[in-house]
């Protein structure tokens, strides 16, 4: 294919077409009507040697072609975009810039609130996206660009991921008020009674807490692991057991059917980092996106915010937690 012949609008309105999978919906996207998306799909077509949008059973369906073709396109875009950037500067006013952040859904509810009334504000036209990603899968999608920020504790990684510490916090033992133990002092032989829900993306995610307990020779029953930290409460309600998370995490679900108790071990500090590749460390977009996420961060209200913590007694790497 001769880049000279390609009009390089049209991985705009691929792309628009590949995440709606419907051409209407798609020029809504990007401000187009229904004819001239209609004839770009049609150019798009003859491009690719492939129909990309069919009609099935269930209605308009990628074909396999176009879903390959999906993630890098978006990658062209996103490169297209900083480049851009760098050149013209940034504009949070009238940026239309996509930022695609990786955060698990009790991050979602601490931050995004508080976040996204600023960004309505000071960016109106910012668009964002989060992901859950397990910590293997977030240094690779932040290697490959797929996602620009990742927000998460303790992540392994090389030399190109920069990281930026955003608010401390520790972690608790959380029962439901009406569990046998809830109202009795944890101590360790009770601790090590209970039957646990644990929240991991992956069952072979573990944190600090199963490290120590492998040191001592103990270990806890693990009796349901869930991928999501919403589902907790209801949990908790449902069945006699315990779970092990962060006290900011517990107290931004403000459930009062809930107990919160010291665990029985030596208290660890954890610490909640933003994280991204240093290939951005030039662009004014990711900086000011950088500075607006520590800024919500700084304004949560609580007990557990960067600088102002309980006293802990050492840092720890605590996968598996977030």
């Amino acid at each position: 294919m001769n880049l000279r012949s390609m009009d390089l609008n049209l991985l705009v309105i691929l792309d628009a077409i590949l995440s709606e999978k419907q051409v209407t919906r798609a020029g809504q996207k990007i401000g187009l009507s229904q004819p001239a998306v209609s004839n770009a799909l049609n150019r798009l077509r003859y491009m690719f040697k492939d129909d990309l949008l069919v009609r099935s059973a269930k209605g308009m369906e990628l074909t396999s072609r176009a879903q390959a073709l999906a993630e890098p396109t978006r990658d062209i875009l996103r490169q297209v975009e900083a480049l851009l950037e760098l050149d013209h500067g940034f504009d949070p006013l009238s940026s239309e810039r996509r930022f695609t952040i990786r955060m698990s859904d009790l991050i979602d509810l601490m931050l995004l609130p508080v976040l996204l009334r600023n960004l309505r504000r000071e960016a109106p036209q910012i668009r964002m996206s989060t992901v859950h990603l397990n910590p293997a899968g977030t240094i690779e999608a932040l290697e490959s660009g797929r996602v620009d920020l990742a927000i998460s504790v303790g992540l392994e990684h090389l030399g190109s991921i920069r990281s930026e510490a955003v608010f401390q916090d520790r972690m608790v033992c959380v029962l439901s008020r009406q569990h046998p133990e809830a109202n009795r002092p944890l101590t360790l032989e009770r601790f090590l009674t209970l039957d646990f829900l644990n929240v991991s993306i992956s069952t072979a995610d573990g944190g600090w807490v199963d490290r120590v307990l492998s040191e001592m020779q103990c270990r806890r029953n693990i009796v349901l692991n869930v991928p999501h930290w919403l589902a907790v409460p209801q949990i908790l309600q449902a069945l006699p057991v315990a779970v092990i998370m962060s006290e900011r995490h517990v107290r931004s679900l403000a459930d009062k059917r809930l107990a919160i108790r010291e665990l029985p071990l030596e208290s660890e500090a954890i610490s909640w980092s933003l994280y991204w590749h240093r290939r951005n460390d030039g662009s004014a977009a990711h900086r000011w996106m950088r500075q607006r996420i520590c800024a919500a961060a700084d304004s949560l209200d609580g007990d557990l915010m960067r600088g102002d913590v309980k006293p802990m007694l050492r840092s720890v790497h605590a996968s598996g937690i977030d």
